[in-house]
């Protein structure tokens, strides 16, 4: 099936649709996609079929939020603790992987006329070569887009997303692009897999889990989280409405507590600056007046800033090298 799936809703999903945008909507849709297997055995299908049923469902679904104007969906299509699955199971999604995004590819103009941007998060050297070769592809082949937003979470887990992004702020320190000083909250959060996404406003997991299974720890602190029974191949467009309009009903304390929070961290990094500065006076024995003292904090902190944002554009460009490595790879083979 298309990654695209074409078509308009029906008349009464047009009239909910239209109701349910009269009040504040998500920007941002988190899915867990759970339930394949459940379904496989319910169904009496083998369990590669329960996925491509999945795969399925997510063409669907991303056709209802693009009709309810939802701009960015991130699902979760494998986690890093799938690998320890059967072999065939690992190999059966591996291989399902690589047909749907050589299909992506073969989609190209079709994409680029909805302005879809496919992005893959996750440490994608444990997945097989010629896997990651095509994903490179599609990501590239994708990344100028900018309607509408799919992060494909492979080989993820959240705990190691934090992880690989500590890791890449001890290289800024090591490299000496940035200060140890300079580390912050915000920071980490630059340098997290999704550090091009706004944070989800909602996450739904289906098949009646009520755990996150580590997917998107850091970003989903103040989201709206929504557990449904549902098995993700039978999952609906009245699903779907069903935890939006959860999300309406707590849409004034999700945004209170993101207000919050982005007043903490201000207060956070302003102390951390003060507190570097002051360091770095004392160590230097010079004594300062009120107003030398303010001219200095904003001089340090506009150098911080700038250090920052250096580190930022080598970090990206470090990542970039690695899918147009890739794909300069697979050109050569």
């Amino acid at each position: 099936m298309s990654w695209i799936k074409e078509g308009e809703l029906n008349l009464l999903e047009r009239i909910s649709a239209n109701i349910l945008k009269a009040g504040p909507m998500p920007k941002h849709v988190a899915f867990i996609m759970d339930g394949n297997r459940r379904f496989a055995r319910k169904t009496n299908v083998d369990r590669q079929e329960g996925h491509t049923q999945g795969f399925n469902k997510l063409a669907e679904t991303l056709r209802w939020c693009k009709h309810l104007n939802i701009p960015e969906v991130t699902v979760y299509a494998f986690s890093i603790e799938n690998f320890k699955r059967t072999k065939d199971e690992v190999d059966g999604l591996m291989e399902l992987a690589k047909q749907k995004f050589e299909r992506l590819l073969e989609e190209r103009e079709n994409l680029e006329k909805h302005g879809v941007c496919i992005r893959v998060l996750g440490d994608l050297n444990m997945l097989p070569l010629d896997l990651q070769q095509v994903i490179a592809k599609a990501v590239l082949a994708t990344k100028t887009h900018n309607k509408c937003f799919l992060n494909v979470c492979f080989a993820y887990t959240s705990r190691y997303e934090i992880t690989n992004a500590v890791r890449e702020m001890a290289w800024g320190v090591e490299e000496g692009l940035i200060k140890a000083s300079d580390v912050s909250e915000t920071l980490l959060s630059e340098c997290l897999y999704s550090n091009n996404s706004p944070n989800p406003d909602l996450l739904i997991r289906t098949s009646g889990e009520v755990r996150l299974s580590d997917f998107l720890l850091w970003q989903t602190s103040h989201s709206c989280l929504v557990f449904q029974p549902v098995l993700w191949p039978e999952y609906s467009f009245w699903n779907l409405c069903e935890a939006i309009l959860q999300y309406q009903l707590n849409h004034r304390s999700i945004q209170k507590a993101r207000e919050l929070h982005r007043e903490s961290q201000a207060q956070q990094q302003l102390e951390a600056d003060r507190a570097a500065l002051a360091e770095h006076m004392h160590g230097n024995g010079k004594p300062a007046d009120v107003q030398r003292r303010q001219e200095a904090l904003q001089h340090y902190v506009s150098c911080r800033e700038e250090r920052v944002q250096d580190f930022l554009v080598a970090l990206k460009r470090k990542r970039d090298s690695y899918f147009n490595d890739l794909c300069t790879s697979t050109v050569a083979s």
